[in-house]
């Protein structure tokens, strides 16, 4: 006998929670803030054939499922605390949900987020997770706090997401198993950069995740901050293994438009260049500086000593 809603919840989605006063089970969660902070809360929503492709392996799309919403947090400066989530299913598989359930708790064990509940229903195959976390009053980053003279930072590399995309959708062709296979662990199990985004809190004012292309989401912050900027190609942390094996156009694309990279984009005083170098250390993670922020608006873009003017255009879910 096929499994109904709420077997289907009380099988997959129902774990002990260790910082929740009451989760699911009841018609709401308690939660209970730690006293004297901030609640940050976000919510994405993958639908297949949109965001995903429908036969990604269910445990890295488990994953990825709560990494983006994850994502979001870092991107604040917030630390992870609970999480929902919605599921619409065509049907019940138990092999699926046993192994989204195990990406998805996999990921939301290494940062101590609690499921607290959700919703499931019949219907295309749609994901959706609101997370919530905690920052201390006035240290959440936000888009709107580029200054002129910042600098521009960006962590690990870009490109791999995107050329694992194009490769499965026929668009591209990845001559390389291996890096095939980076390219789409990228694309379907993405790395939230939580700790460094603790890390940039009382440090940094402005950040942002990347996650609709780099033009696109650097123009979001141009345009929240009224700055411009002008960004170094030469400095754009390419992937060896794109560089080698893809033409430049191609690369160049991936890297400034492709998306599904997750990783940070943020501002920082020219000052604040040394601490953020200790910081890449302590956590083990890449950072390089791309560019800078400009009191005249506009994006450009910056090879062999000429800036040229370019569109900050990402990724539109309602583009054709």
């Amino acid at each position: 006998m096929a499994l109904g809603e709420f077997d289907l919840i009380r099988r997959f989605f129902s774990r002990p929670t260790a910082q929740t006063l009451l989760s699911g089970g009841d018609d709401a969660a308690l939660l209970q803030p730690s006293a004297g902070m901030q609640l940050a809360v976000s919510t994405d929503m993958l639908v297949a054939g949109r965001h995903f492709l429908p036969d990604t392996d269910p445990y890295r799309l488990g994953w990825k499922t709560l990494a983006v919403n994850l994502s979001d947090l870092a991107a604040m400066g917030a630390r992870p605390r609970w999480a929902t989530l919605s599921l619409a299913l065509p049907e019940v598989d138990e092999s699926w949900l046993e192994a989204f359930a195990s990406g998805f708790y996999e990921l939301a064990g290494k940062y101590n987020v609690d499921l607290v509940g959700g919703d499931t229903t019949r219907g295309p195959l749609t994901l959706c997770v609101q997370i919530m976390g905690e920052v201390p009053p006035g240290a959440a980053l936000q888009r709107n706090r580029a200054q002129p003279g910042d600098l521009v930072w960006v962590s690990g590399t870009l490109g791999m997401a995107a050329a694992g995309l194009a490769h499965l959708q026929g668009r591209l062709a990845l001559p390389d198993t291996a890096l095939l296979d980076e390219c789409r662990r990228k694309l379907e199990q993405p790395e939230p950069r939580v700790p460094l985004g603790l890390a940039l809190q009382g440090r940094i004012a402005c950040a942002m995740d990347i996650s609709d292309g780099l033009l696109g989401d650097l123009g979001h912050i141009l345009d929240a901050s009224g700055v411009g900027a002008q960004l170094d190609v030469a400095a754009l942390p390419v992937p060896a293994g794109l560089r080698a094996r893809l033409n430049e156009a191609s690369v160049r694309h991936c890297v400034l438009s492709g998306g599904d990279d997750y990783e940070l984009l943020f501002t920082a005083p020219a000052g604040q260049s040394t601490t953020l170098r200790q910081i890449a250390r302590e956590i083990e993670v890449t950072l390089t500086c791309i560019g800078r922020i400009t009191a005249e608006p506009g994006l450009q873009l910056c090879e062999k000593g000429v800036c040229q003017p370019i569109h900050p255009t990402g990724y539109d879910h309602f583009a054709p």
